[in-house]
């Protein structure tokens, strides 16, 4: 089958390989479609991710298809059930999962190796995190339930109350689905962001107020310039930049609360104003990764039509010319993400 394998720094590289047999309690599922992401492409940059996957290695986490080959093992399923997973699954077992915190789980165990033909779910995936995707949903749709489960876990965070203001720093996916979420679930979304084809894209989803920045430099200053309103009760930071981190702390009311999504290139740093944070009372969490609970609610979510493709997925590709497709994002196109073919 044909594959993407990732070797270093922006070396990807479409091979042939072939399928492995399967181990007990596991599935091959023959991928119908593959998502980007942007964490895929910071670890594109990169070349490696120090807890998901060390190179040469299978490539891509976003992923739906339908199974074709059911270890015996594998309890419940069969060959030609249209399907979703997660990336990862807990251990159910260790500290962080006894306290319900099972996206810090000490053995979290991670899959990669969406852009390909087949991809085998590990038994702990099967179990815990590989879910059946309804006949009258779209496989399109269901791929983006890894990263909405993960802005599920964001926003649930927050411990937003109905009628709240809330800032989202940030106009790609991660920052247009945590807005979708925001007003889905009675707060009042305003969402700050780059490009012009992205910020339509917020105001087709209904976004309440919409506001444009050439660089993250002047978000402060364009956010209290073009505010419609007053303070915000809540920010959501969906970047992942040490300038954006800060002016998070600086643009939430106070008394509010931030949350620091976006995760910021290794070994940054951010200086905050602690007079602020202590005098202010500001509440500063991050959010990292997903739940078992939080996969399904994401699936949920599309199910509902809450979140959906048309908008988010902006472009379409052959799996033959993905390194250019991340050339491409890489050298500032302004896409959200791209459906992948796998099959061509």
């Amino acid at each position: 089958m044909q594959t993407a394998r990732l070797y270093g720094r922006r070396d990807l590289r479409i091979e042939a390989v072939t399928e492995s047999p399967l181990a007990p309690g596991e599935v091959r599922v023959r991928i119908e479609v593959a998502l980007t992401c942007g964490t895929d492409l910071k670890v594109w940059r990169r070349g490696y991710h120090a807890r998901m996957l060390t190179p040469p290695c299978p490539f891509g986490h976003e992923f739906a298809g339908r199974i074709s080959e059911v270890h015996p093992e594998a309890a419940g399923w069969k060959v030609g059930d249209r399907v979703v997973a997660a990336n990862s699954a807990p251990c159910g077992e260790c500290p962080p999962c006894q306290r319900g915190q099972e996206q810090l789980c000490r053995d979290l165990l991670f899959l990669n190796g969406a852009y390909a033909e087949s991809i085998v779910v590990p038994a702990r995936i099967v179990q815990r995190n590989l879910l059946l995707v309804k006949p009258d949903l779209a496989l399109r749709d269901a791929a983006l339930m890894e990263p909405l489960a993960c802005v599920v876990l964001g926003i649930e965070e927050l411990r937003l109350r109905r009628g709240e203001r809330v800032l989202i720093i940030g106009s790609g996916p991660i920052g247009l689905m945590a807005a979708v979420l925001v007003q889905a679930a009675g707060g009042r979304a305003a969402l700050v962001g780059r490009g012009a084809a992205r910020l339509g894209v917020a105001r087709r989803l209904g976004i309440e107020e919409v506001i444009e920045i050439k660089s993250h430099d002047d978000i402060e200053w364009a956010v209290k310039s073009a505010a419609q309103e007053g303070e915000f009760d809540t920010v959501f930071e969906a970047v992942g930049k040490p300038e954006t981190w800060a002016a998070a702390a600086r643009l939430v009311r106070p008394g509010g609360r931030v949350n620091w999504f976006g995760g910021c290139p290794a070994n940054t740093t951010v200086t905050l104003d602690t007079g602020l944070i202590h005098y202010s009372a500001l509440t500063l969490l991050a959010s990292f990764h997903h739940t078992p609970r939080t996969v399904r609610r994401a699936l949920e979510l599309i199910e509902a039509g809450t979140v959906r493709s048309a908008e988010l997925v902006t472009s379409e590709a052959p799996l033959s010319a993905l390194p250019e497709v991340f050339r491409q994002i890489d050298a500032g196109t302004r896409i959200l993400k791209t459906a992948i073919d796998v099959r061509s």
